[in-house]
């Protein structure tokens, strides 16, 4: 088999992402591989109405990311962002808790009409990101709702309450994806998932419990996952008995769970062909049942994002793949 990081290799990577932790990967990825051979299928259980517009958060912290348009900084959002639309809202007395930036509300603004109009969430976010120019195939898990709920000791939230507004502070006692079990995965990445040119699939080092398990919640993914010939791989968001950002750590330990990368490959189970994990857990690595790997995770720079994306993909072209 050509290996996957051959320049001149056509096979193709699917990744499955949530947001900041996810794109930083993601974005690795796409610098790594040729020009069409990435797709990333993207969580849509943080999506929301908000202000009557359809926001979704993690897609578009990809897209920009992607395109090199994010905030680095704050870690979301776009760089050089601007927001008087919010000043003013709050003159006013609008909602506040949830910041829409001037140059963000455009995106947020089109979606909307164009769902409006007829248009599928796949079919709009096709269309963003040929706009911003990316060589990559930008895919929401489904074009049906999916929403996060997280259950907490002060009642259920609505995951951007969660998040936002509430700064993640209640203890959660569970996580309900409401509308998961009347959605379909979206086409195009079924498609992909039963295509022979499929050569690794990626779980990115996203909140396995909010950002990757709204997408295997979708009845029939984690079957075409698991009865896919290319490798599944995920990536431990837990360095050192720590989340890098986030709430993954906070989350596992209110749901009685180590903090730990061997607990995240334990949560993926028999779903992975291989798991890898931060230097720091290399201890974690024994006894999983799948090829483990550890090396450093952590992604400072656009350099740490390409050299982990290098070292998945290695990693990836060296497993057996499903029987």
């Amino acid at each position: 088999m050509m290996a996957i990081l051959d320049e001149n290799s056509r096979e193709q990577v699917l990744a499955l992402c949530g947001g900041i932790g996810g794109a930083k990967l993601a974005l690795g990825l796409y610098r790594t591989l040729a020009p069409g051979r990435l797709t990333v299928a993207v969580n849509t259980g943080d999506d929301f109405s908000h202000l009557g517009l359809h926001v979704s958060p993690d897609i578009d912290t990809v897209a920009y990311t992607l395109a090199g348009l994010n905030d680095t900084e704050r870690g979301w959002g776009l760089a050089g962002e601007t927001w008087h639309f919010m000043e003013a809202l709050g003159r006013l007395g609008g909602e506040t808790w949830f910041q829409l930036g001037d140059h963000d509300l455009a995106t947020h603004v089109l979606r909307t009409r164009r769902l409006a109009a007829g248009e599928t969430l796949s079919q709009v976010t096709s269309a963003m990101a040929g706009r911003l120019g990316l060589h990559a195939r930008l895919l929401p898990m489904s074009d049906d709702p999916v929403r996060t709920l997280v259950d907490t000791e002060e009642g259920r939230l609505a995951f951007q309450n969660y998040f936002v507004e509430h700064h993640c502070r209640p203890r959660v006692t569970g996580i309900t994806f409401a509308g998961a079990e009347a959605a379909k995965v979206q086409e195009d990445v079924l498609a992909l998932l039963g295509d022979g040119a499929l050569a690794a699939i990626v779980i990115c080092p996203s909140n396995p419990y909010l950002s990757v398990d709204p997408l295997l919640a979708i009845p029939g993914l984690r079957e075409a996952l698991k009865a896919s010939p290319a490798p599944v791989v995920a990536v431990s968001p837990i360095v050192g008995g720590r989340a890098v950002k986030g709430p993954t750590a906070k989350i596992m330990e209110e749901l009685g769970l180590p903090v730990s990368s061997r607990a995240i490959a334990e949560h993926y189970g028999d779903l992975l062909d291989g798991f890898i994990l931060d230097d720091a857990d290399a201890a974690d690595a024994t006894g999983l049942g799948v090829p483990a790997v550890a090396t450093r995770t952590l992604m400072e720079t656009l350099d740490d994002r390409e050299r982990l994306a290098r070292s998945v993909l290695n990693f990836a072209s060296g497993l057996r793949r499903h029987p």
